[in-house]
């Protein structure tokens, strides 16, 4: 299956900036902290959008990313190309046109994305999407 394509039997992959605001409502939703989208068009040749958030441990971070591929599954996104590790404090989903970066308060502030990325717009992801909307994943 090419990268950020439709798998059989699917719906239609959703358009990389709804997925990416659709992804960080899903954080906040489960109390992930400093959820941030960033806008790399233009200026990554590699992706679209970074989803970034920290998580408040190693186990909500392995659970959210989880939460993470089932909405990707459900919104028609298929697998990510790559993982991070989990338990490891950094785990990462690339959907091509998406990458999810789930961190850990001290990984997060040693890689410091947002710095490295500072000159990229960020989304304002909160006014497309509504709270809670993402409290309970449905399968």
């Amino acid at each position: 299956m090419p990268r950020g394509g439709v798998e059989k039997d699917s719906q239609p992959a959703a358009e990389p900036s709804r997925f990416a605001c659709l992804v960080a409502r899903l954080l906040d939703d489960s109390r992930c902290e400093q959820v941030l989208v960033i806008d790399l068009r233009g200026l990554s040749p590699v992706t679209d959008y970074f989803v970034i958030a920290t998580g408040t441990s190693d186990r909500q971070i392995a659970s959210v990313s989880q939460d993470v591929r089932e909405l990707a599954r459900q919104e028609g996104q298929g697998p990510p190309s790559s993982d991070g590790a989990e338990g490891g404090g950094w785990v990462v989903a690339d959907f091509f046109d998406v990458v999810v970066h789930l961190f850990s308060p001290e990984l997060r502030s040693y890689y410091d994305l947002e710095s490295l990325w500072a000159d990229a717009p960020r989304v304002d992801w909160r006014s497309v999407t509504r709270p809670g909307q993402f409290a309970k994943l449905r399968a």
